[in-house]
């Protein structure tokens, strides 16, 4: 047989149908796709296992949950980027672009959260790429966050040499986009980082503070670096149709986690694609309080997925959105 490798006896998902069928792999590439449930000699029998083109996963934060496993310990970053790799390979992603923080903010109870790590990890990313050494492939997004003392200087550290691809613009002041219930995001910080509440109030007075002073001059810069380095901008956490229309104007090639329906249907009318989160999907609404990304799908508002932080619900979330009518006919 004239082939790397033929995949036969599988279910195979194709962009409009699924038939029992064998996939032939030559040269690393798919040569033919053939139905019938036959297995030629030589084939793997998939014994009617389905199988799916690779996922592309946007933006995860699953890389920084490797490199900062507990609070206070910095994970050596060659084992995270390892570990981050398998992890996504065997949730089905073949493409990752990794979502690395730009932008932090020293004051109030996040003080000791691992602060500048980006440069190093992209780094270190690279060279473990040009190694061979990892089995999918990995690209770079960078999360830019507005409310921060860093923001431009840690961008400033990246040139067109390091490919960056995504430039997400996040602004978590409280109070507003996805943090607009400040009691919500109050008991959520509490729980997560053990600090009272008279710490967290002082928290929300400084980022307040600091978005008032800096917020619109980061923005700007965050924009300029963005363009020159050619990475397609991002928008994050849009709550309304203002905040849609000022995405708009920025440029925003898509929509990441609107929060409300409002916002849902504003990017419709921008022709901005939204991106949810899959485990949004998967628990039927958001850990926050905000919009269902169930209900964007009803509606048509839906263009993409993310696994955010549990990089399995990417599968899972897309098999989730499979069981309702609107997408047939993809398999149940």
């Amino acid at each position: 047989m004239d082939a790397d490798l033929v995949l036969a006896n599988a279910r195979l998902v194709l962009p409009d149908e699924m038939v029992t069928g064998s996939v032939m792999v030559r040269g690393g590439v798919i040569a033919a796709v053939d139905t019938g449930a036959g297995v030629p000699t030589g084939a793997l029998d998939c014994a009617g296992a389905m199988l799916i083109p690779g996922l592309i996963e946007l933006h995860t934060d699953n890389l920084e949950r490797h490199l900062r496993p507990r609070p206070t310990v910095d994970w050596p970053h060659a084992a995270a980027v390892v570990a981050h790799d398998g992890e996504m390979a065997s949730a089905g992603i073949t493409t990752v672009f990794d979502a690395l923080r730009v932008g932090w903010f020293h004051d109030g109870p996040s003080a000791a959260v691992l602060h500048g790590h980006t440069r190093a990890v992209v780094s270190q990313l690279s060279r473990i790429k040009a190694a061979a050494g990892l089995r999918i492939d990995h690209q770079v997004h960078l999360r830019a966050e507005i409310c921060s003392q860093t923001v431009l200087h840690d961008i400033d550290k990246f040139g067109p040499e390091d490919e960056i691809d995504i430039v997400s613009i996040m602004d978590h002041t409280l109070g507003q986009r996805q943090f607009r219930n400040i009691d919500h995001y109050r008991r959520h910080s509490m729980g997560r980082r053990d600090v009272s509440a008279a710490e967290v109030d002082k928290y929300i007075a400084c980022a307040i503070d600091l978005r008032a002073r800096v917020g619109s001059a980061n923005l700007t810069g965050i924009l300029e670096r963005a363009r020159r380095l050619g990475a397609v901008l991002a928008s994050h956490d849009d709550s309304s149709a203002e905040d849609v229309a000022a995405s708009a104007a920025q440029g925003m090639g898509f929509a990441e986690f609107p929060t409300t329906l409002e916002a849902a249907e504003a990017c419709q009318a921008h022709g901005i694609p939204v991106m949810m989160g899959a485990p949004n999907v998967l628990r039927g609404t958001s850990h926050f309080g905000n919009v269902a990304a169930i209900d964007l799908a009803g509606r048509g508002w839906l263009d993409m997925l993310s696994s955010d932080y549990a990089p399995a619900a990417l599968l899972m979330g897309a098999m989730r959105l499979a069981q309702a009518t609107w997408l047939a006919p993809w398999p149940r």
